[in-house]
């Protein structure tokens, strides 16, 4: 099961019921924050949801919106005592940034661990689940990500039986570890079957449609997407600054065939998305306007 929390829904600049962009997910114990924009430390709180277990942090891209809410929350993961490492995902120059941003947080109890991006897209395999950047178009390198678990094959007890494997190695195969004993080697696929279908996550914000997010969000349970812009008469400023609108978001969620597709990343300007939903939703019906603090567990079908 991954635990799904858009934590802030606004671009720009934070509003008095709208923080700006952030997502949570938790897993087995571990969680992922994706950007961290100013106010995401309240959201948190509101949630109910912990700081302690975050281990990873990406970011999208550094633009204030996305980053400026990261030196509070380092400070209060030193404050916490925390001593675990955190590491810290994005695109080049991330530990430049950050070392920049931490003249107000310079003492903390926990070592950083820089991971840049490199290329167009890197995957790295983190807490039992994989994760994807992919690059997307906006007026500086960006980012979006998919978070993928996978999911091992039913066991199969006759084939165990049929094989003598002692039933004390089962859950470890079960686990998908290799056994070594005295009589061989045992192998999950000896007992497992085909791989059954994961879990899939994919986010993307600040930028304009591009056949990299169609690619990555394929078959997406969840896709959340930027919206920056809702009224009509914003189409052309979306192309300008780079952004997406509600029609072009739900373009992709359809050729993409996600399961369901959140809103997110609104412009100041936009203070009732789900006005605009009636027509986002002849493209795509399993649309949603995000909200702060909008959650869902994504369960193993």
């Amino acid at each position: 099961m991954l635990d799904v929390c858009l934590l802030g829904s606004g671009g720009m600049m934070p509003l008095p019921y709208r923080w700006l962009t952030a997502l949570m997910t938790r897993y087995n114990g571990s969680s992922l924050l994706i950007d961290c924009g100013e106010g995401t430390q309240i959201a948190i709180k509101e949630k109910g949801w912990s700081f302690k277990p975050i281990d990873v942090i990406c970011f999208t891209h550094f633009h204030g919106d996305h980053i400026s809410g990261l030196p509070g929350l380092l400070l209060t993961m030193g404050n916490a005592d925390r001593r675990e490492p955190l590491t810290l995902i994005g695109p080049k120059g991330l530990e430049r940034v950050v070392k920049a941003l931490r003249v107000i947080a310079p003492e903390l109890p926990f070592p950083i661990l820089f991971r840049e991006i490199e290329g167009a897209e890197q995957t790295f395999e983190i807490n039992g689940y994989r994760l994807k950047a992919f690059r997307v178009n906006h007026n500086v390198v960006c980012y979006g990500y998919t978070l993928e678990i996978d999911r091992a094959g039913k066991f199969d007890l006759e084939r165990a039986k049929e094989q003598k494997i002692p039933q004390k190695y089962w859950s470890i195969l079960q686990k998908g570890e290799t056994v070594e004993t005295e009589n061989g080697r045992l192998t999950p696929d000896m007992v497992l079957g085909p791989p059954r279908r994961g879990i899939k996550l994919t986010y993307t914000t600040d930028t304009r449609p591009t056949n990299s997010i169609c690619e990555n969000a394929k078959g997406a349970d969840l896709f959340i997407c930027e919206g920056m812009y809702a009224e009509k008469d914003k189409a052309a400023k979306a192309v300008e600054y780079k952004h997406m609108t509600f029609y072009e978001a739900a373009q992709i969620a359809k050729e993409a065939d996600v399961g369901e597709m959140w809103l997110t990343h609104y412009s100041p300007s936009l203070t009732r998305p789900e006005e605009y939903m009636e027509e986002v939703k002849k493209i795509f019906p399993r649309a949603r306007a995000g909200r702060d603090r909008m959650s869902v567990e994504l369960q193993f079908s």
